[in-house]
């Protein structure tokens, strides 16, 4: 292996070294560099008329068109790349002639136009790689891939234009370019610091999807939101919302959203869902013989309301300072007539009152949402 390796560095060795000058101009390494230009002009013909050919032969069989375009994509550049190669192979042959500075500025400049060309081969193959993405996604049950796939092309191309971006730096600042890159992750790192909240609601619409808490189309009761909301969206850094009782859009940041008390009614484990109200019902001045009076009337209301399933629940659940406290639960399975088993129920409650001749203001009467 040694062997070879020194038989390879005198071969070129000999070639770099040698030549033959007429009148100061070195001949051999002239007819060496056009020897290359036609080499490489011979091998970028062969190149595209036999590999590529034979690839878009390839293509044409398949009915997808996504190799078709990744073949016309890969055309430009490949011919750069083997235009590159010839370049480097020339300044090898003609560095001595060069000198070194002009000719680390050589490879310099070089090594940005390999680095560019496959920036480039990148920035366009992105978005045929979220072709192919959202393809796979839409086999997949779970939405994040949905939600994340379509910024990931965006992404590879914003890291291709910022590889070039530092290689073009390095190129023309030198050994200033690492104080630019300094100066760049410093105000990167700020730039983090200003939007963390941002990437903490990323993290957050992840946890959303893969805890399953809700999906578009549920029905929630959301703490600090009066009713039921209906999730229209969720994106990457909020949830949008539709309050069901003003027929209202919130979009709450999820962040608030993981870390506030969210119930879930769509996801219930039997098979047909029960919605129900907690009505809470407080009377002052009542002696035993009224309190067992409204107790019974109250078991008797879902008896009178058709929409309201019979099986309530009724309690009196103590005394509150002067006031006798009455819980009524009642259900419903048809969630459209939900506000309206509320306002019956409601009604039914005050004729109750009014029938115990009891007076509204030593009463206090509040509905509120509950699931089973």
């Amino acid at each position: 292996m040694d062997n070879q390796q020194q038989f390879w560095e005198l071969i070129k060795h000999s070639i770099i070294n040698y030549d033959i000058n007429i009148a100061n101009i070195p001949v051999t390494k002239i007819l060496l560099c056009a020897l290359i230009i036609v080499i490489t002009q011979a091998s970028k013909q062969f190149f595209f008329s036999v590999i590529i050919r034979r690839l878009e032969l390839l293509a044409s069989i398949d009915k997808t068109p996504l190799d078709d375009e990744l073949i016309d994509i890969l055309k430009p550049p490949a011919g750069w790349l083997i235009l590159l190669a010839g370049v480097w192979i020339g300044e090898l042959i003609l560095a001595p002639q060069f000198g070194t500075q002009v000719t680390h500025l050589i490879e310099k400049v070089i090594n940005f136009l390999v680095v560019s060309t496959g920036a480039y081969i990148v920035y366009h193959v992105s978005p045929l790689l979220g072709k192919v993405l959202r393809k796979f996604a839409a086999s997949t049950e779970t939405e994040l891939d949905n939600l994340l796939l379509p910024y990931l092309p965006r992404l590879f191309q914003i890291t291709a234009i910022l590889v070039v971006a530092i290689k073009a730096a390095e190129v023309l600042l030198g050994a200033s370019a690492s104080a630019l890159i300094g100066l760049l992750g410093g105000a990167g790192v700020a730039f983090g610091l200003l939007i963390k909240d941002v990437i903490y609601d990323w993290f957050c619409t992840v946890i959303i999807f893969f805890d399953k808490l809700y999906r578009p189309g549920d029905r929630l009761v959301i703490e600090g939101i009066d009713g039921f909301v209906n999730v229209l969206e969720i994106g990457l850094r909020s949830t949008k919302l539709r309050v069901a009782k003003w027929n209202s859009i919130q979009k709450i940041p999820n962040s608030k959203m993981i870390t506030g008390i969210v119930e879930n009614w769509t996801q219930n484990p039997s098979d047909k869902s029960s919605y129900g109200i907690n009505f809470t019902l407080k009377v002052e001045g009542l002696c035993a013989n009224k309190s067992a009076a409204i107790y019974q009337a109250l078991q008797d209301i879902p008896k009178e309301i058709d929409i309201i399933s019979e099986n309530c629940q009724v309690r009196l659940e103590g005394i509150d300072a002067n006031a006798h406290v009455f819980r009524l639960r009642a259900f419903t399975s048809d969630f459209n007539k939900y506000y309206d088993a509320e306002v019956a129920t409601n009604l039914a409650i005050i004729h109750l009152l009014e029938n115990e001749s009891i007076e509204q203001s030593k009463v206090s009467l509040i509905a509120e949402a509950d699931k089973y």
